[in-house]
């Protein structure tokens, strides 16, 4: 239960101010409530079902320590690329789309999930919680939660959240959980 709560609760504040999160936001301004958050779980499950695979392999493969070595520093580098922020310059969010509604959606957030930093933080939980299903469980669900208030805002609301707030809270608390992790290393925590 542990494994899927903190899943649950890093993705969310990573997915807050995303890029992804952004695509959300324009995609409930020009399609349903109902088809955005659709096309965002389908392409979540897909993607951090991926992501929890290798984080898994890469958990069997190396040493504990090491592993939460490069956790330590792989949300330490989630909170300075939090700082950084992401933009939606240059994505083709106004092209006339040639699949349904959807599947746009769908495939947009897919590909756009790539790479991403919440499918780093996904691989890094993986490897540090050798949980499959909860951490796949938690992490999609942070992702459609945090995605689904971007939607809300975007339908009800139909300006942005205050990103700048959002993205030095949420580097905050990664630089935090970063620097604990790594303290934890090299002090033999677990």
């Amino acid at each position: 239960m542990a494994a899927f709560v903190q899943s649950l609760l890093v993705i969310f504040l990573a997915e807050m101010g995303d890029k992804t999160q952004l695509v959300s936001l324009a995609f409930a301004t020009r399609y349903s409530a109902r088809v955005v958050l659709g096309g965002i779980f389908v392409a979540t499950l897909a993607v951090h079902l991926f992501s929890v695979g290798i984080g898994e392999l890469l958990g069997l493969a190396l040493p504990l320590f090491w592993i939460h070595v490069l956790a330590g520093l792989a949300f330490i580098g989630f909170g300075l690329w939090t700082l950084r922020g992401d933009t939606l310059e240059g994505e083709a969010i106004g092209h006339k789309p040639r699949l349904g509604p959807f599947l746009t959606v769908a495939t947009t957030f897919f590909l756009a999930e790539l790479g991403d930093k919440t499918m780093l933080a996904t691989v890094t939980l993986a490897s540090q919680q050798q949980a499959f299903v909860p951490v796949w469980l938690g992490s999609t669900l942070g992702m459609v939660v945090a995605d689904g208030l971007a939607i809300w805002i975007g339908v009800v609301a139909g300006k942005r959240l205050p990103a700048r707030a959002i993205q030095l809270g949420a580097a905050a608390i990664f630089l935090g959980f970063g620097a604990w992790t790594l303290l934890g290393a090299f002090l033999g925590w677990e």
